[in-house]
């Protein structure tokens, strides 16, 4: 009954917390864009890991998922592989949606990741030493970054906007977070501009 009542009282508290879908005039048209991250061994029963991911385009959410891995992952790396090759799919799929309303993506998906050594191993097959136990499939990751699909930014830990899918945050990084979700700060777009998206 506990947990019934948070839930209630939760929904009481955030009735207003709603998506928001429109453009404003500060917005890039048509570019889709987002985070992917892994917590690397999040679930202390298996010990695998989660898959989150989060693609806006026009600065508005349109897909989203929280997942659990289907495999234990033997390091982080692998973990974001793992989480990216199932952000990659759907962000092609996306873009081939855009095709169809003839709204061509104007540039590559940028993904932000927190994981500086796996941005550099889709990008380049640097230390394969310590590589070579990822499976084959999680480098079509680096097939879509080298076929100009998509584009791995590096970004901070703390600007994760997609920790709050799993993670449990401290209450002011998990408002700040929802509100770059729902469409309600408009950062984001300046930090794309500020990256060269």
């Amino acid at each position: 009954m506990l947990a019934v009542e948070h839930v209630l009282y939760y929904l009481h508290d955030t009735w207003n917390q709603i998506i928001r879908y429109s453009r404003d005039s500060h917005e890039i048209p048509n570019v889709l864009w987002g985070w992917v991250d892994a917590d690397w061994a999040g679930d202390t029963d298996t010990r695998r890991s989660h898959t989150k991911y989060i693609l806006l385009m026009n600065g508005r959410p349109i897909s989203w998922r929280c997942r659990r891995q289907d495999n234990v992952s033997l390091s982080t790396s692998e973990a974001e592989f793992v989480a990216a090759s199932q952000a990659g799919p759907e962000a092609i799929y996306l873009c081939e949606t855009l095709n169809d309303f003839v709204l061509s993506a104007t540039k590559a998906t940028l993904l932000y990741e927190d994981n500086l050594a796996y941005v550099a191993m889709s990008e380049n097959p640097v230390r394969r030493k310590f590589s070579r136990h990822i499976d084959i499939r999680k480098y079509y990751v680096r097939e879509l970054v080298l076929n100009g699909f998509l584009k791995l930014v590096p970004l901070r830990t703390h600007k994760m906007v997609a920790d709050a899918l799993t993670k449990s945050l401290p209450f002011p990084a998990f408002v700040r977070h929802r509100q770059i979700m729902t469409g309600h700060a408009s950062f984001a777009a300046r930090l794309l501009r500020c990256v060269g998206g």
